[in-house]
């Protein structure tokens, strides 16, 4: 598999040498449910925005969240904001290499604090996503898909595939990660075009077909989430604050688009002001 890596892995910019740990950071909050092709624009925005942390934490968060646009879950442009005015406070600036000291950070759960620790300072953890959950029970279990949401198991199966030493296990890590984006795709896996088809469980058992619960796709037309998004991009675009008339024309269904607001309310996406006027956050 390293060596299938070292030959077909992508050209991407937070893998570039020097790329440092907040060009890694800011990739792994962006490809948080959301695909490369979509992330790369607004990484390299962002990037050339604030190129360190400090630069990021000496802003508003709604410049975060206005520079976030169209991604999607823009939470995650809060909680990087937050993670940025940590790492200022607790860390003079630089992202920790500690294990620890990333959980700890705000947005920071598990699976990037492997990432930061893996990608950026090469150390070794189970770095655990989707593709690498589709590798690991195809080749090592032999179940065409895993389970739905993560578990214990998975954890434990990822750790139980990582090489000894930290350079191979952290090369492990993103490899793995590659193969599942490339070749071991969740409805067309390429196995013909494997590294370890010849000892992949799931090919040796003759392919069996996923028999687990149906594993719905998300719905993203007429939801909260669409009604949230068009309520953002308004506030997006304004360079002062927005009267709740111009909100109302974004969605026509008054008591979604009222839940909608409510929750970018709660979540400290939106801040209501004096005479019905909303912004986002300062």
């Amino acid at each position: 598999m390293l060596e299938w890596y070292d030959a077909n892995k992508r050209v991407l910019p937070w893998r570039e040498p020097g790329a440092g740990a907040w060009a890694v950071m800011v990739s792994e909050f962006m490809l948080q449910q959301t695909p490369v092709n979509r992330v790369l624009p607004a990484y390299r925005r962002w990037l050339e925005r604030w190129p360190a942390p400090a630069d990021l934490a000496a802003e508003a968060p709604g410049e975060a969240v206005r520079a976030w646009d169209r991604l999607g879950y823009p939470r995650r442009a809060l909680r990087l904001h937050a993670a940025a005015q940590a790492i200022v406070e607790r860390h003079g600036g630089e992202v920790p290499d500690d294990h620890e000291a990333l959980l700890a950070l705000p947005g920071v759960g598990t699976y990037t604090a492997a990432a930061i620790a893996s990608f950026a300072f090469g150390q070794r953890h189970a770095v655990v996503d989707t593709n690498v959950r589709r590798v690991l029970a195809r080749s090592l279990t032999g179940v065409a898909q895993p389970t739905v949401s993560p578990t214990a198991a998975d954890q434990r199966l990822a750790v139980s595939a990582l090489p000894a030493d930290e350079p191979t296990a952290a090369k492990w890590a993103v490899a793995s990660m590659e193969l599942g984006a490339l070749i071991c795709t969740a409805r067309t896996p390429n196995c013909a075009d494997c590294p370890i088809r010849s000892q992949c469980a799931w090919i040796l058992a003759g392919s069996p077909p996923y028999d687990g619960p149906p594993r719905r796709g998300q719905t993203y037309e007429g939801t909260d989430r669409q009604a949230r998004g068009r309520l953002l991009a308004v506030l997006r675009a304004a360079s002062t604050p927005v009267p709740k008339s111009a909100l109302d024309a974004t969605w026509p269904h008054a008591p979604q688009r009222e839940r909608a607001l409510d929750g970018l309310v709660a979540d400290g996406l939106v801040e209501p002001l004096a005479n019905a006027h909303y912004r986002l956050p300062a």
